[in-house]
């Protein structure tokens, strides 16, 4: 489970920023919305609200971009996203890191970069004790040679392998060595080194981030017919018209002709290389984008397996594509995964989870998500403009967090638990009245009226 989002001098975050899942023990209402580890209670829910442009994409973007790096490295394209709301953030490092859990084992995991030059200045991972101290599992700084913590005691052919991979990694300042030790490398089930391939596998395969515009997930939900009546009974609750969902195979060169030849050509490269990055037989993922609702498998190095969606609408005889539905139906298929799947132990990060939905659907969706996932270890992230929500019926007081601009347009992260509100309060009508800010601030504008 995520317990914490570190980040710092990203895009409009300037000094170090942070999204905490730990539960406060004052807070009493919906005890069921924390899930105990070993002595922690960890949150499931974290709902982030904001004014436009306040910086709660970003928060997402930064979850995104910390999985991106591990996958392939500090993108070309990433230059400018230092914080530049001052000239010397230019050159001054960028950090990221993320507390989780693996199992029953808490780590801490994170990176720091000069953005501008494309360097990765330092790395590091750490195994969490409930004491409070730390034991460092590996740690790299600059140039210098990755090297283990001093607990970690591999045998001596392990620690000969790692200081090969180590020495030969050295100097690579784009790429983490978290990355590094899990490409096409082997573990035994006893091994000493094994956190490297477990912490790998959680950040990649158990964080699951969708935005507005391009949801991604590896869902297994559109290839088989009982997922596929779930997901049509599920559909017909949030009364869209749908009636009915159904897959079509359609080769390489129709989805080609459906979406940009240049971007399919990238989805199939990185399906390859996250194939290559995990060791997995095979891979799929489901894509819903401008041009349609796409699922692709592949199994080693044959053709990939493509499936659009078909839907029908209540009696009637004739098929309907997934473009021709409305933006609030296509943002349900980007969510209906979440209820659904069957993957233990994953957080779902979503950027404007309201995007096109009326706000009962909204709430219809969380209280959908809540029942499903009762108690699982499935934490759901979202970032809202949706006030009717705002409610500590639904949420927790320190599952409710703010993102605001300050005076030098620097992103601030807080947690709503700091107002100390009565579980009676009317939370969405002191939010819209400005009680705990992250809302709009609007200036006087006179229209020039011709005489």
């Amino acid at each position: 489970m995520l317990i914490k989002v570190s980040v710092e001098n990203f895009k409009s975050f300037d000094k170090k920023e942070e999204l905490s899942m730990l539960s406060s023990s004052k807070i009493q209402g919906n005890k069921n919305h924390r899930m105990k580890i070993k002595q922690t209670n960890i949150l499931k829910y974290g709902v982030v609200y904001g004014a436009n442009a306040s910086g709660k994409s970003n928060l997402v973007a930064a979850v995104a971009f910390i999985k991106s790096v591990l996958m392939e490295g500090l993108p070309v394209n990433s230059l400018n996203d230092f914080c530049r709301n001052r000239q010397e953030n230019k050159d001054r490092e960028s950090m990221f890191e993320l507390q989780f859990t693996v199992g029953d084992k808490f780590y801490a995991y994170g990176f720091s970069a000069i953005l501008s030059s494309r360097k990765i200045t330092e790395e590091w991972l750490f195994e969490l004790m409930q004491d409070g101290t730390a034991h460092n599992l590996f740690i790299r700084e600059g140039n210098k040679v990755p090297v283990l913590g001093d607990g970690v005691n591999p045998t001596i052919s392990e620690k000969n392998r790692f200081n090969v991979y180590a020495e030969d990694f050295a100097g690579h300042n784009t790429q983490l060595f978290l990355a590094e030790m899990n490409r096409g490398k082997k573990y035994m089930p006893d091994s000493k080194l094994l956190f490297f391939c477990q912490t790998f596998d959680w950040l990649i395969n158990h964080i699951i981030v969708i935005n507005p515009n391009i949801a991604i997930s590896n869902t297994a939900a559109y290839y088989n017919e009982e997922s596929l009546e779930n997901i049509s009974r599920l559909i017909q609750t949030f009364d869209t018209g749908v009636s009915q969902i159904k897959t079509k195979v359609i080769s390489v060169e129709e989805m080609s002709k459906m979406i940009p030849a240049e971007i399919l050509a990238d989805i199939l490269t990185n399906l390859q290389k996250q194939m290559q990055m995990t060791k997995l037989p095979q891979i799929q993922m489901t894509w819903r984008m401008e041009g349609g609702f796409f699922n692709i498998r592949i199994k080693g190095n044959t053709e990939p397996e493509i499936t659009t969606l078909v839907l029908k609408h209540g009696k009637s005889m004739f098929d309907f594509n997934f473009v021709e539905e409305s933006d609030g139906t296509k943002r349900l298929f980007d969510l209906l995964d979440m209820l659904i799947t069957k993957r233990e132990d994953t957080v779902f990060v979503v950027d404007e989870l309201e995007r096109s939905l009326h706000p009962k659907l909204t709430e219809h969706f969380l209280k959908l998500f809540m029942e499903a996932h009762d108690s699982e270890r499935m934490q759901l992230i979202f970032t809202t403009h949706e006030d009717a929500i705002m409610d500590q019926a639904l949420f927790r007081r320190d599952e409710i967090w703010f993102v605001e601009r300050n005076a030098d347009n620097a992103s601030k992260i807080y947690s709503l638990d700091r107002f100390k509100e009565r579980y009676d309060k009317k939370l969405s009508k002191a939010y819209l009245e400005g009680r705990y800010g992250a809302i709009p601030v609007f200036r006087q504008f006179a229209f020039r009226k011709e005489g």
